[in-house]
């Protein structure tokens, strides 16, 4: 029986990060609705090459059987396998839409990760300028020169206007 404790997560930052990502990915599975649920079994089954071999085989077949190539055999859907064509034609309109339900759910989910890569990303910022600050004043306080690192110092002590870097950002950026 092992009596020892669980490990102190402050110790282990990477392993807090770790059981919070695995967290919101499995709330974000639970949150799946049941034709997001559905594409997503779909699509896993049939993006594979075991489908891609089924199908090219089933494909293979049904044309050899339809041509008369193996004798006494009759066919049920002769040239130009109009009942074929039906049949793929609907299974790739299916295959389709549940594609694009799984692809719309992923993309509102690296959305939301995106979202909050950006509000992390913003927090480090503000904290960041809070102890370039507070360095200045101790600094002075003690009497420190920093003065050859004065401009880039008084730069990164002023808080960053996002809005003010997006639309730099945007003018920079080359069109479409």
């Amino acid at each position: 029986m092992d009596t020892a404790s669980p490990p102190d997560r402050t110790s282990h930052p990477t392993r807090a990060n770790i059981e919070a990502i695995a967290k919101m990915e499995h709330d974000s599975l639970g949150r799946r609705t049941l034709t997001e649920r559905v594409s997503d079994v779909i699509t896993k089954l049939v993006g594979n090459s075991v489908f891609l071999l089924a199908q090219m085989l089933l494909l293979s077949s049904w044309i050899l059987l339809n041509l008369r190539i193996i004798p006494g055999v009759k066919p049920f859907d002769s040239y130009p396998f109009g009942a074929l064509a039906l049949i793929v034609s609907t299974e790739g309109v299916f295959l389709t839409i549940f594609v694009l339900v799984r692809q719309s759910r992923m993309a509102r989910q690296s959305e939301r990760r995106s979202h909050l890569d950006l509000q992390v990303s913003m927090l480090s910022e503000q904290e960041l300028t809070t102890i370039i600050q507070i360095l200045q004043k101790l600094c002075q306080h003690s009497g420190v020169n920093v003065e050859s690192a004065e401009k880039e110092v008084q730069s990164f002590s002023k808080a960053t206007e996002i809005n003010k870097l997006a639309s730099d950002l945007e003018e920079k950026m080359p069109g479409e």
